[in-house]
């Protein structure tokens, strides 16, 4: 199956399970398993931070930065469509007692300062304490400048905020900026970044802070039940991706854009051309015809998700000749 539901199903290269069955072990909840400790030392060094935390995923990586970050009573200023508020189960105030201050985000992912100021509480008991900016880059598959994130990052800090980076495909952000990690870390506090995404790996995130929030959010991780024992089997993977699988995105942006730009012409179908920046094209159409468009591509062996506006993701697994098999079989059905 040509499966475009996310960069997430990918699967293991052969190479890939070679170094994760070789790899040297200990137990990482004793900081004892070399693998861990060597992933978290490239990851921090990349993102130009002092530490780094392995976890199981993206989800558990925001939610033990916001953590950190964050006492009980405290709030967070955060996009309405991003991840750390829509799409992790509302684990912060649930588990943290962290308040949530929701924003509309604008279409090119960013957050309005003026927006972000106009939620900001001021210094009185009756209200949460406003602690910490959370941005997201990339969005919806859109990047975010480096200039939006410095102005960002400095805005944050005039107003004695933190700033967190939901960076799950920042190496997607800095493939298209044509910069390194640490440029674009070096406008936040924290930065969770997702090795099984674009990356390929079965699975895992990396956190990278300061070493005293990295202390704190080792606790969090504890505490939440991501302390595992012979990870390195798990970080080998998360090596191999940083070592063989960055400079590759590039080919997933390409596909991108190539089936956004060939589906162009289908009058049933729109996409923005100007939204298709790294590996996702978003495809708008009827709820019928997404249904029935997800049928009759099941059929020809080609996983997408009904919806009005669908979101098809390029990835590791997926070919030149299967982006041309799925132009083809796209235009089959409007034929």
């Amino acid at each position: 199956m040509i499966d475009l539901r996310s960069d997430t199903v990918t699967v293991p290269s052969e190479e890939m399970r070679r170094a994760m069955s070789t790899a040297a072990v200990g137990d990482d909840v004793f900081h004892d398993d070399p693998t861990v400790n060597r992933l978290e030392a490239m990851m921090s060094e990349m993102a130009g931070k002092e530490a780094a935390l392995f976890v199981p995923s993206g989800t558990m990586s925001n939610l033990v930065a916001l953590l950190a970050h964050c006492q009980r009573g405290e709030e967070y200023i955060v996009g309405q469509g991003y991840h750390t508020y829509l799409y992790e189960a509302g684990g912060a105030p649930v588990l943290g007692s962290i308040i949530p201050q929701p924003i509309a985000v604008e279409q090119d992912g960013t957050l309005d300062f003026a927006k972000i100021e106009a939620v900001i509480k001021k210094d009185d008991y009756h209200f949460a304490r406003s602690k910490l900016l959370c941005l997201e880059n990339t969005h919806n598959g859109k990047v975010i400048s480096l200039e939006y994130m410095k102005s960002a990052y400095e805005f944050a800090k005039s107003k004695n905020l933190s700033v967190h980076l939901d960076g799950a495909r920042a190496f997607n952000a800095i493939t298209e900026l044509g910069c390194e990690l640490k440029d674009l870390a070096q406008y936040s506090d924290s930065i969770s970044i997702c090795l099984s995404k674009g990356l390929g790996a079965p699975v895992g995130s990396v956190l990278c802070g300061s070493a005293e929030l990295i202390k704190w959010a080792r606790r969090w991780r504890k505490m939440v039940g991501g302390g595992m024992r012979q990870a390195g089997i798990l970080a080998a993977a998360g090596i191999y991706a940083l070592e063989n699988n960055v400079k590759r995105l590039a080919e997933d942006h390409r596909h991108a854009k190539q089936l956004a730009q060939r589906l162009q012409g289908i009058e049933e179908l729109s996409i923005n051309q100007d939204l298709v920046q790294t590996n996702m094209l978003f495809v708008k159409t009827t709820m019928d015809t997404a249904e029935a468009l997800a049928k009759f591509l099941n059929d020809k062996g080609i996983t997408i998700l009904p919806t009005g506006t669908m979101r098809w993701v390029m990835h590791l697994n997926i070919s030149d000749s299967d982006v041309d098999y799925i132009e083809e079989q796209v235009k089959a059905f409007f034929a």
